[in-house]
């Protein structure tokens, strides 16, 4: 499958085998970013420096995607999809590599940032990408395989990662992420169509998409959605602790993984006919999982349930969000993905930001009730905009 043409397929079947490429891309691009946390015992001790001082090389990585996503997305919109896909793989490969072999501080952090500006890359492609190989009505559940790396690397690939450390060395995890994603980008070469990209003449610009009535709606969801998970999903080992649950974290985040692994099969088969039911009922079963939080945090069924669904609402959010904004941008789809992917990792840093303040000034109580406001704002403003943003 080598086909360069950017026309829609003409099978009605999904490319499969180029969609997993996507996966794996999307897997490798979450497994890099949050793979430092749980390994920051041992990175520590190797760079000689403390815990928190440490844990900053998973801020750097959130930083560079945020900041590099659309310039990078706009600056290489010409190229050919594949080409940059693996452009932007192999610097995973370098930056990990490095990141295995450094054991200075400001030299990780830096090999860190590089890191985000590649996984920008990676996440300005997938959904537009995905959608271009689908057939027609079937968009949305191409996206919802090519994002569900997601879901699968938060619940599977990052205890792999923590485990291998543990067994081994926190390098050996890094190393097992290069192996991995060298192994993808000869997947990519050999399954993955090289569309083309849009010659500089037809682009669009930042400035049109956000003129778009719908987009600036969609990226007010997506703000108030995602800085409420991290806000909670930064500090939940705390509030579990504070909750007289510390013993049980590992298995109610396990919940939370294997419900958000649920939620591919659930929003696949139903988001090519049902996006905005989809988005609406995510925003009110996260709403309810944070104020059964809020209400009962004692009993750890409760916690268990609220935990389940919270992982249900959240584990396919970006395939949600980037199937809402790539329908209403049409053919600057890549571009509008980048906006939303920009304020999506913006959005990632800002709730670890909100969260520390919260915890330090309020206690870990504060941080389910903030979480509840923000997403029943996501919930209303989701449900009113049923013209264009999240069309009937």
């Amino acid at each position: 499958m080598t086909a360069t043409t950017a026309t829609a397929p003409s099978t009605t079947r999904l490319p499969m085998l180029a969609l997993i490429g996507l996966f794996v891309s999307g897997f490798i691009g979450i497994l890099t970013e949050a793979l430092p946390a749980g390994l920051l015992p041992q990175m520590a001790r190797t760079l000689h420096e403390t815990v928190a001082v440490t844990g900053q090389t998973v801020t750097v990585y959130a930083i560079g995607t945020a900041v590099a996503v659309i310039p990078l997305a706009v600056a290489t919109t010409s190229w050919r999809r594949r080409d940059l896909l693996v452009v932007a793989l192999l610097g995973q490969v370098m930056t990990n590599g490095l990141t295995a072999l450094s054991t200075d501080l400001p030299l990780t952090l830096v090999v860190r940032f590089v890191a985000g500006l590649s996984s920008g890359v990676i996440w300005s492609l997938l959904g537009a990408y995905a959608a271009r190989l689908a057939p027609d009505g079937k968009q949305g559940r191409a996206i919802a395989i090519a994002l569900g790396g997601i879901p699968v690397s938060l619940a599977l690939g990052i205890p792999a990662g923590v485990f291998i450390g543990e067994v081994a060395t926190w390098q050996t995890a890094f190393w097992a992420s290069v192996g991995l994603t060298l192994l993808t980008i000869v997947w990519a070469l050999l399954f993955v169509p090289n569309l083309s990209g849009i010659p500089r003449g037809e682009r669009h610009s930042i400035r049109h998409v956000l003129s778009l009535p719908s987009v600036p709606t969609v990226l007010v969801v997506v703000a108030c959605f995602v800085v409420a998970h991290n806000i909670l999903y930064t500090y939940v080992a705390q509030f579990l602790a504070d909750a007289g649950l510390a013993s049980q974290t590992g298995w109610i985040l396990f919940a939370f993984g294997a419900l958000a692994v649920i939620s591919i099969f659930v929003v696949g088969a139903f988001i090519d006919r049902r996006l905005r039911t989809l988005i609406v009922l995510s925003t009110f079963l996260f709403a309810a999982a944070t104020l059964m939080l809020a209400l009962f945090t004692g009993p750890a069924p409760v916690v268990y349930l609220a935990a389940g669904a919270w992982g249900l609402a959240f584990g396919s959010s970006a395939t949600l969000f980037t199937t809402a904004v790539v329908s209403i941008a049409g053919e600057a789809g890549d571009v509008a993905q980048s906006v939303m992917i920009s304020i999506f990792s913006g959005s990632i840093a800002a709730g670890g930001l909100i969260g520390g303040v919260l915890l330090d000034a309020f206690g870990s109580r504060s941080l389910v009730d903030v979480c509840f406001v923000l997403v029943a704002i996501a919930a209303v403003v989701a449900t009113a905009a049923k013209r264009h943003a999240f069309p009937r």
